[in-house]
């Protein structure tokens, strides 16, 4: 049976399973979803159009689903949803918002761990398995992909993508995208610092694999020219394997925009 604290508002409309818990001076929203095991601890805010799995844990005063932080968005535009994984970790003070647009949705996947006062921005999509330190802030339309941490106070520009498994260094300020598997850190621009050793080995990634993930990066950030020289240079050897073909890949996409944001290319606005 569903346990809800007597000081908690729930929408008429919401639909909780069974077993989800939801604590003091929770608000939960007509239109939510929240599937089994699913804890709010006191004072957690989930409204508007969002569906939340199973096993999910909020800590006191998450905010997750309120309306984008977008000055000329009125407050009776339409907007779109927010869908989260399952076995995600949302701890005190994090905030989540939908999707600006009627149609789209903010995806986070399953088994992440998103710590103090992050928060993650409209359109953005979150994958599995990732870190966010105290106090990220991701801004809108971003792409972190699978394994990645971010380390405290990390900032993400609007429409960057975050390669798989890599790390991001304190205080680091992200303006363009960041390869699959490297260490990055400062800002404006950030620098790659190295392979991000310990991530390959929380993958679960072979000697072999690491090997030629750490040779594939000495040809492209240790040889003289460009580095999209370097990336097109490695496209043309035989026996890469595919996730040095990723690294080659990102650094491509990258390329494709003038300052280094892929999913610039998209832009609607």
């Amino acid at each position: 049976m569903t346990t809800i604290h007597a000081s908690a508002v729930v929408g008429k409309g919401a639909k909780l399973a069974p077993d989800v818990v939801v604590g003091p001076g929770c608000v939960i929203g007509s239109d939510v979803s929240i599937g089994s095991g699913t804890i709010l601890d006191a004072n957690v805010v989930i409204e508007g159009n969002v569906r939340v799995g199973k096993n999910n844990h909020f800590f006191p005063s998450c905010v997750i689903g309120c309306r984008p932080q977008i000055l000329t968005l009125g407050l009776d535009a339409p907007i779109g949803g927010l869908v989260v994984g399952d076995g995600n970790i949302f701890r005190e003070q994090a905030t989540i918002h939908p999707s600006v647009y009627p149609d789209g949705q903010t995806k986070v996947g399953s088994g992440n761990f998103i710590m103090v006062g992050a928060h993650v921005g409209h359109d953005c999509i979150l994958e599995d398995k990732i870190v966010m330190s105290n106090c990220v802030h991701v801004a809108g339309h971003c792409k972190v992909e699978t394994g990645v941490w971010l380390s405290g106070i990390v900032g993400l520009h609007q429409f960057v993508t975050v390669g798989k498994w890599s790390y991001a260094a304190g205080l680091a300020g992200i303006n363009r995208d960041v390869p699959p598997f490297l260490i990055v850190s400062g800002h404006y621009p950030q620098r790659i610092r190295g392979v991000n050793k310990r991530g390959l080995q929380r993958a679960g990634f072979t000697g072999e694999q690491q090997q030629q993930i750490f040779e594939a990066y000495r040809k492209l950030y240790r040889h003289s020219g460009t580095l999209l020289d370097n990336a097109k240079a490695l496209a043309q050897e035989d026996g890469l394997d595919e996730n040095v073909r990723a690294m080659i890949d990102a650094i491509t996409r990258s390329s494709e925009h003038q300052f280094g944001r892929y999913l610039e290319t998209f832009r609607k606005h």
